[in-house]
């Protein structure tokens, strides 16, 4: 056989050996792909470790999504029935304006009803919790703002039964209440409740609730953020921050993990429109859990109170004071007579940690406080002048009964300065060699507001030394061996001079 016939040109060699080291490598890596995949029972390939996470370079197998939807119809099912839907009626009285007025109501008036008012019944809806079977009483929780001032309650279950309900109590520092029905002879599936401190951002949650009447809704997202704080005016708590879908009507719902357990309580949203725009928030349950107990047994919650008027301050602020940073949180104001007075704790004091726990802001300061047990003794660590004090303050019970006029009259010093910095002497058109600090609020009734401070004086003197910084402000302000203090100020460049006594 002539094999000259079927050789290649010698300019197609190259070409040719390149074809065949690319059918090699090809069979070659076949055979590597078959190893590296071994089929199991079934003839599926096996997927990682449920919690582990695709090494770079790898791809989500389709039956780890598949394992994830089992989970999300898994807790579904299971959560779905311990989520109910709350009716509310109230009656609302309205004014209506004079062209709506029939004409002879302004000279005959109208029967039953005082001249202007007219009520009408508003109908409201939330979500709630089956938490609790007691006999054949059941505990439902929700938001306080689901019950407002409602006069009929009624509960539907995910099964469409519908039960007249009463309420048991409710708290309005954290938007709870608590709700009850009787259903006699049943055996209704109850939430498991988890803890909300084991949450990181990033973890797989999904919202239940009835967003707009539309039953047993269940939407998934993730965990946006932990710890978000400046909700609803007057919420004391803490709030977790999801992506997903709440919208009016989620309202007391279940915010859940993947294995079913409750983590928090939907309570309001972000949005310009009043749709969900993947800013919900929750309350972590573990800030329920005790309120819940209050609730149910005495119809209210008991706080904690430590009697001072704190807040966070700024980075100008702790510069003055002489602090490292910001994170804490700076008693304005002390009420004479209370736990924090006995306990020692001063007007200029910045606390910095309660019961070992780091305070990273005059919010957080006040839920761990409102969240302590009356009677309970808490240890705090402080800076005040530049040093670090430790002390213990027996907490008490709050007194929401006690009237303004009181609290005022009983609140120390009742002012609160800041330093002139460079910015105020811009916006106030001050000369640079002018000292002092600067009133920045003055509160109402307060010793303070009876001397006569007005916000926008500055002081210049105390007891005769002069005050640049909030050290020399405190420093004066609780000097012991003075029962009396001479302030002088200046007011529109006329100075001024008071006595305060403490």
């Amino acid at each position: 056989m002539n094999f000259r016939r079927f050789s290649l040109p010698r300019r197609l060699v190259p070409a040719g050996l390149v074809a065949a080291g690319a059918v090699f490598g090809f069979v070659l890596a076949l055979l590597v792909f078959s190893c590296s995949t071994r089929p199991g029972a079934g003839g599926l390939v096996r997927s990682p470790a449920p919690d582990a996470a695709p090494r770079e370079g790898e791809t989500v197998s389709a039956e780890s999504l598949v394992n994830l939807q089992g989970s999300f119809r898994s807790v579904s099912e299971k959560v779905m029935p311990v989520v109910v839907m709350i009716n509310v009626v109230e009656t609302r009285k309205q004014t209506p304006e004079r062209g709506e007025q029939p004409w002879f109501y302004y000279f005959f008036g109208r029967p039953d009803e005082s001249p202007g008012d007219r009520g009408f019944r508003s109908r409201g809806l939330g979500s709630g919790v089956l938490l609790r079977k007691a006999g054949k009483e059941y505990y439902v929780l929700t938001n306080n703002h689901v019950v407002g001032t409602a006069e009929e309650i009624s509960v539907q279950l995910h099964d469409r039964r519908e039960f007249k309900a009463r309420l048991v109590g409710k708290d309005e520092r954290k938007d709870l209440a608590v709700v009850s029905f009787q259903a006699d002879g049943e055996d209704l599936p109850l939430a498991r409740l988890g803890d909300s401190d084991s949450l990181h951002v990033g973890d797989w949650v999904l919202a239940v609730g009835n967003p707009f009447g539309l039953e047993s809704t269940v939407t998934t997202g993730i965990v946006s953020a932990l710890g978000r704080r400046g909700g609803p005016e007057g919420n004391i708590s803490d709030f977790i921050q999801t992506d997903a879908s709440i919208n009016q009507g989620n309202s007391g719902g279940a915010l859940v993990n993947l294995a079913g357990e409750v983590v928090g309580i939907n309570t309001w949203i972000t949005s310009p429109t009043g749709g969900s725009i993947g800013l919900g928030f929750a309350i972590p349950i573990n800030n329920v859990k005790r309120a819940v107990e209050d609730l149910i047994s005495s119809g209210t919650v008991r706080y904690g109170w430590l009697g001072v008027s704190i807040s966070s301050i700024s980075p100008e602020m702790a510069d003055s004071l002489g602090l490292k940073d910001a994170r804490g949180a700076f008693v304005f104001h002390v009420f004479k007579g209370s736990p924090a007075d006995k306990g020692g704790l001063l007007p200029g004091d910045f606390i910095t940690s309660l019961d070992g726990r780091r305070i990273g802001s005059s919010d957080e300061l006040v839920q761990l406080v409102g969240d302590l047990p009356v009677g309970r003794r808490a240890d705090f660590v402080l800076f005040r002048g530049g040093k670090e004090v430790r002390t213990t303050v027996t907490v008490s019970a709050r007194d929401d009964q006690q009237s303004i006029s009181e609290q005022s009259r009983n609140l120390w010093p009742g002012i609160t300065v800041m330093p002139i910095t460079e910015d105020l002497r811009r916006e106030m058109d001050l000369p640079r060699e002018k000292k002092g600090l600067l009133v920045r609020s003055v509160e109402p009734r307060t010793p303070g507001a009876l001397a006569g401070f007005k916000t926008g004086d500055i002081i210049l003197e105390m007891n005769g030394s002069g005050v640049s910084t909030l050290t020399d402000f405190y420093r004066v302000l609780n000097d012991p061996s003075q029962k009396k203090i001479d302030f002088v100020y200046e007011r529109e460049e006329v100075r001024m001079s008071v006595g305060v006594f403490r």
